[in-house]
């Protein structure tokens, strides 16, 4: 009986059939980075906005009053008292009386309305010149509301860890594809329930959801795209990462069009939607047919990836040879059984912490300069595009572990010499700082390639989404501890994520290289995989039959 590997490369390793299939599961990247970076857009700062004072709405309706004339009335007043005061999170501490005049609506409390009146918190809400352009002005997340925008962001990357894990491990036991389409349909159904969500605890609840959903779709479709392509074609799971990096440059100019957050909720959510259609296009993984016992449907979908990519598959094939590991429902366990494994396993769930907290933490250093939000946040993420191709260029010449290794070093190098770069020259500070961006988004996107690539085919969408749930413990790390230090000393930062960067880049040097490696079926063939695709198959081990003879192959 041939191998699954053997019955791909005849069938045709990237045809125009896994082209097909490719290039619809990457619009998946456009959506997740979208609703990854969407916070930035629907909790933009509102504008001006100022306490609400008692009886104030009634009296601007009668006197028909525009904001600005309602704003003069009710701040500046108290500006008058006290210049300190800016009106937004506290105001006089007097009612209105919807009789006053509409000239001098204040007259009756003499001299105090200037000077002596005494101050109160906003207790009756806030007056905003755009009352729904972000969920700030939406439900009142300012003041001392305001940690409540962060903890919307803390919500969502609690539901990419439960998504992680949830649909993860569903993925292996049911199924690629059944998963990866109700993701589809969670991720639209919550998005729309977050849109007209009628106050911030069901927002919240919702958010966590499509959150939760929008993991399931995004590692899913990166690993159903992994497993049905050639060991030599498996750089799409580097190219799928430019859309992701696509939805990041989009994500501004949707913003730029659509004035409220509904409509950029919507935008970004209803696509999902469209993504069902894929039941009738894309098959499930064949490669986790087999590890299912389901060989004569694994066959039946070769064939038609057979005849999509104008080939023949010889018709004595009746069967595929199939996993021997008995099959089994996938826990944290099975990746740290074995010694090969579990030194994977902690090695790529520190990288992808890593990677995370650094990324985010440069990501948002660079956001502090201010400027347009629209402009720089489009530049942001075309600073991404060049870390794709410059993996593309060196990935299958040189294999993983170096440009993984020296992605992290040089991040490492960067971040530490931003540090002690003086304030004086900031075109020199934002350059280098931009370098080491690049470099930590080169580190985060050859994690997602290896980590798919040293599991077996029965562990392999859990663990990928099991380690990868570090990062989303690094995006919850990240502001706090880039906010934290930096009131200690501003660049102390970066001196941590010098020295994260550069341990990460000693310790992937301890992985195996898979560059031309088949992807692992069993526990037995992660083991056997060599430090070095340069050493001869006769430097396995002789009882390791199985990855001997995939070695060959290779």
């Amino acid at each position: 009986m041939p191998s699954f590997d053997e019955v791909l490369k005849e069938a045709g390793e990237f045809g125009r059939f896994q082209k097909r299939v490719f290039f619809l599961l990457s619009q998946t990247g456009i959506t997740f980075s979208s609703l990854f970076a969407s916070v930035v857009f629907l909790g933009r700062a509102p504008g001006d906005f100022w306490c609400r004072i008692p009886g104030a709405a009634e009296l601007s309706e009668r006197c028909g009053w525009t904001l600005e004339e309602e704003r003069n009335f009710t701040v500046l007043p108290l500006h008058l008292g006290n210049e300190s005061a800016s009106g937004e999170c506290e105001r006089l501490d007097v009612s209105w009386d919807p009789s006053a005049g509409c000239s001098s609506p204040l007259a009756r409390h003499g001299n105090q309305s200037t000077g002596s009146s005494p101050l109160a918190p906003c207790r009756d809400g806030w007056v905003y010149q755009q009352p729904h352009a972000s969920i700030v002005s939406e439900y009142d997340l300012v003041c001392d509301n305001a940690w409540m925008l962060d903890l919307s962001q803390a919500i969502l990357n609690l539901g990419f860890l439960a998504g992680a894990f949830i649909l993860g491990y569903a993925a292996d036991r049911y199924g690629r594809i059944p998963i990866y389409l109700l993701s589809c349909l969670g991720v639209g159904i919550c998005g729309i329930i977050v849109a007209f969500s009628p106050n911030f605890t069901v927002f919240m609840i919702f958010r966590f959801l499509q959150g939760m959903f929008g993991k399931g779709t995004w590692m899913t479709c990166y690993v159903i795209v992994t497993e049905i392509v050639g060991s030599d074609q498996r750089i799409v799971g580097i190219v799928i990462q430019i859309f992701f990096t696509l939805g990041i440059i989009i994500l501004p100019g949707i913003a730029y069009l659509i004035p409220t957050w509904q409509g950029i909720q919507l935008a970004i959510s209803l696509p999902n939607f469209l993504f069902l259609l894929y039941y009738w296009v894309v098959p499930e993984s064949p490669r986790w047919l087999l590890t299912r016992k389901k060989g004569e449907k694994a066959l039946k979908i070769m064939r038609n990836i057979a005849k999509h990519n104008g080939k023949f598959l010889s018709p004595h094939y009746s069967e595929i040879t199939i996993s021997n590991e008995e099959v089994s429902n996938p826990s944290f366990l099975d990746l740290v059984r074995t010694p090969q494994m579990r030194r994977n396993t902690l090695i790529l769930m520190y990288a992808w912490f890593t990677s995370a907290l650094i990324y985010q933490g440069l990501v948002m250093r660079l956001g502090i300069i201010g400027g347009n939000l629209y402009l720089d946040f489009f530049i942001s993420g075309a600073v991404e595009l060049p870390a794709a191709f410059l993996i593309i260029v060196t990935i299958d010449r040189v294999g993983r572990r170096l440009p993984f290794a020296t992605s992290n070093i040089v991040a490492s190098i960067a971040c530490l010499i931003t540090a002690f770069l003086p304030e004086d020259i900031p075109w020199l500070k934002t350059t280098v700082a931009t370098l080491g961006r690049l470099s930590i988004t080169i580190a985060f996107e050859v994690v997602y390639l290896v980590n798919s690539e040293l599991y077996p085919t029965t562990l392999r969408n859990f663990g990928v989404s099991l380690c990868s749930s570090l990062c989303d413990l690094g995006g919850i790390i990240a502001p706090f501890l880039l906010f934290r230090l930096a009131a200690v000393w501003l660049e102390l930062p970066l001196i941590i994520f010098s020295i994260l960067a550069a341990v990460c880049g000693l310790l992937v040097l301890l992985l195996p290289e898979t560059k031309g490696i088949p992807l692992p079926e069993t526990l037995e063939d992660v083991e056997q995989l060599p430090r070095d695709t340069r050493l001869s198959c006769a430097s396995l081990e002789a009882d390791s039959s199985s990855a001997q003879e995939r070695c060959c192959k290779a």
